[in-house]
């Protein structure tokens, strides 16, 4: 099934230059980005380092990266702290340089150590892999004013600047340096402008300003904002470039911080759903963990997961509390409300659920029915087929137009191996009936209710199987004795 509409997050197409002879093209510098990861997370009271805790579905550090690597840098270096292998190991990537801080002596220090692993030219970009929301055109601001350069920064105004850094300016508005909160007087703390973390500078520049760095303050650590002091000394130009949006430039020190930034990014995903033409119940009670591609007309009622790659077809309908992770759904298929579908695609005008359970592999023709309570895993229905209630199937290959009984279940596994059931075009299953595989049912083929079928089943006609019922008139019930 061919993907429909605009993929949620998706990078917009490379812009080509054709015609223009080398020489009138601006070359920009070489680009390398510096991302700091080597905080502990104590606030976040977890074993899990804290740049590996889940936003979106995915870690908060690789959200930094993916917006790191749209500027298709030369080189990416990732300083990770004592104890911080976790890192390394999860992001362990061929573009990606890792370097160890220990002991950890603050963000200047951070850079200098990831400076000696970078070429010592260009540009350099520092990020922070807890600050995941940054958009990648502010940093390729950034990185524009670096180039011309300059040191840049970003800054943010926010209603409360408590705990973060203060951007310092003279009255004509020159930034002139950055005071971290403990460092500042009262009146720098009535500042509402505050340092992001995130700044770009000459390569060159930057080694030297942070191989000077002094350790003289309130948390005896080497400030990499020093180096805007630094910068002003030299006569190099600083340039602030205030972020709009001062969700975008939210750190994550705990856990509270951590889903108010899930928040803010599933609010901005809806709403550039909405704006696509999706109908979206509540954008507060949604949920996209990895890429959501949507056609014309769907509809997702309230609190819904969307996992991995999804894609919905025109006119699809998702009810409440469904989870959806690595599917792809047909145009006009309707998924009733907690459902829950995994690797798996569906033809055109099915019908899910309430409760249905699609396990990996499961493949879905044109107008097929899945009913509540039916399991489906590893099998592939033909056109209109129905299991409508309480059924299971496992492994098995149903042809167009079955009709599977309720509580009617494919025995598939012998306790070492996997099995398959081929249930042919046109076939009834009555129900609470038990598919012994392997085993076929022929094309046409009626299952009658209670059979247990473990040979195939011939083509056409009835076949059943089930004891004779027996009646003892006179059995009685045990009872227990009566309390004197």
């Amino acid at each position: 099934m061919p993907p429909i509409g605009r993929a949620l997050g998706a990078p917009a197409a490379p812009r080509i230059i054709v015609g223009l002879p080398v020489d009138r093209l601006r070359m920009p510098p070489p680009l390398a980005v510096v991302i700091l990861a080597a905080g502990q997370g104590k606030r976040m009271h977890s074993t899990l380092p804290k740049v590996l805790h889940p936003l979106a579905g995915r870690p908060i550090v690789a959200h930094v990266l993916d917006a790191a690597r749209s500027l298709a840098p030369g080189a990416i270096c990732v300083v990770y702290g004592h104890g911080g292998e976790r890192v390394r190991d999860a992001l362990a990537a061929p573009d990606l340089a890792f370097v160890l801080q220990d002991p950890p002596r603050g963000t200047g220090d951070a850079v200098r150590v990831a400076l000696g692993a970078l070429p010592p030219d260009g540009v350099t970009l520092v990020a922070l892999a807890d600050v995941p929301l940054v958009p990648p055109a502010a940093l390729a601001r950034l990185v524009g004013l670096a180039g011309d350069g300059r040191l840049a920064l970003l800054t943010a105004r926010v209603a409360d600047p408590s705990g973060l850094g203060r951007v310092v300016r003279d009255p004509y508005g020159h930034v002139r340096a950055i005071v971290e909160e403990r460092d500042a007087s009262p009146e720098q703390r009535r500042i509402d402008e505050i340092n992001t973390g995130v700044i770009a500078a000459p390569t060159a520049r930057l080694a030297k300003w942070v191989a000077a760095l002094r350790d003289d303050n309130a948390q005896r650590e080497f400030y990499l904002t020093d180096a805007v002091a630094m910068a002003v000394a030299d006569g190099v130009p600083v340039e602030a470039l205030l972020h709009d949006d001062e969700r975008e430039v939210r750190g994550v020190n705990d856990r509270l911080q951590l889903a108010q930034c899930e928040r803010i990014l599933q609010r901005k995903r809806a709403e550039a759903l909405l704006r696509a033409g999706t109908w979206i119940a509540d954008p507060d009670r949604f949920d996209v963990r990895g890429t959501l591609t949507c056609g014309r007309d769907v509809r997702i009622d309230v609190g819904c997961v969307f996992e991995g790659e999804v894609t919905l077809g025109d006119g699809v309908v998702v009810g409440p509390h469904c989870v959806l992770s690595n599917v792809a759904i047909g145009a006009g298929t309707q998924v009733l409300p907690f459902s829950h579908l995994e690797d798996a695609r569906t033809g055109e005008r099915c019908r899910i659920g309430p409760f249905a359970r699609f396990r990996p592999g499961t493949e879905l023709a044109d107008e097929v029915h899945i009913g509540n309570f039916v399991e489906v895993k590893a099998s592939r229905l033909g056109h209109g087929a129905k299991a409508n209630h309480l059924a299971y199937l496992g492994d098995a290959e149903v042809g167009a137009n079955v009709n599977y009984g309720a509580g009617s279940i494919t025995a598939n596994y012998d306790g070492a191996f996997k099995h398959r059931t081929v249930i042919g075009d046109d076939v009834h299953i009555g129900s609470n009936c038990v598919l012994v595989a392997p085993v076929t049912v022929g094309a046409g083929a009626t299952v009658g209710a209670g059979t247990t079928l473990a040979q195939d089943a011939p083509p056409g006609g009835l076949t059943f199987a089930r004891p004779p019922m027996v009646h003892k008139p006179h059995w009685k019930r045990p009872a227990k004795p009566k309390k004197e």
